[in-house]
């Protein structure tokens, strides 16, 4: 990713920053924090997948029922960071931002990677996006879902051909700037539902055809091939291998 791209994202970021210093709360958001601030027992990380949907699944709430589920289980069984984030639902794609401990996203990727070995998957070729470590505040402030009502668009001309870093980051600087979006929206109308704050800005809808071109990318993994190398055992390397000439073992002298 170039600098100019880097810069663009790392000034969203503080937009953001700015952002979550004053956002509805709830209960429930209220203990979270408190049992961060009590606690402190994880750090706060962001994964970004896409995927297609199956051309089976004709309700497309299923799946947001489905996570809604999960994460439910998954809350009970890691007493950290709560889970906030965004599944946008189109005709034939998902994207999903999701935020919270390294532990529940790990599982969120296992969850995908199995659920690729069912008869009738929900979720078909996703690919891990991006993986943010150690992220200093949230994008959003909930999990929520939201069926998007929109037909396939062309990809932009000054994005054709261009390499898939370009394109992933392009990708990213429109999601951000939704959520940062959304996040502006709910401080000013808390009771806002989610489809009217998407319905008022479709340029930054993230077109279909541009999912596409990710998902086709080979650069891009799949959660099996992330899981691969994220479960491998590590080699390590003794400080002798590093010297130069390479020791050596010296015989005992032979007696005559």
């Amino acid at each position: 990713m170039g600098k100019k791209s880097q810069r663009r994202l790392g000034k969203l970021q503080l937009e953001i920053d700015e952002l979550t210093s004053e956002t509805r709360t709830s209960v429930l958001m209220h203990k979270q924090a408190q049992q961060r601030t009590e606690r402190k027992k994880s750090l706060l990380h962001r994964l970004f997948f896409l995927a297609k949907t199956s051309p089976e699944m004709v309700d497309k709430k299923v799946l947001g029922g489905y996570y809604e589920n999960l994460f439910q289980k998954l809350q009970r069984s890691h007493q950290a960071e709560g889970i906030t984030g965004l599944l946008l639902l189109y005709s034939s794609h998902v994207i999903h931002l999701l935020e919270s401990s390294s532990d529940v996203l790990y599982s969120v990727i296992r969850d995908l990677k199995d659920m690729q070995q069912q008869e009738r998957a929900l979720l078909l070729e996703p690919k891990i996006l991006l993986i943010s470590h150690n992220i200093p505040s949230r994008l959003f402030q909930q999990w929520e879902y939201n069926v998007l009502n929109i037909t396939a668009e062309r990809l932009d001309d000054t994005l054709q051909g261009e390499p898939i870093e370009k394109i992933v980051s392009e990708f990213l600087t429109l999601f951000l700037k939704l959520g940062t979006h959304i996040q502006k929206t709910y401080k000013e109308f808390p009771n806002k539902p989610l489809s009217s704050v998407l319905d008022n800005v479709p340029e930054l809808n993230v077109p279909q055809e541009l999912i596409e071109r990710v998902l086709k990318s080979n650069e891009l993994l799949t959660p099996h091939q992330f899981l691969d190398v994220y479960d491998a055992s590590i080699s390590v390397i003794m400080d002798s291998e590093f010297v130069w000439p390479k020791p050596e073992h010296l015989l005992p002298e032979t007696r005559k």
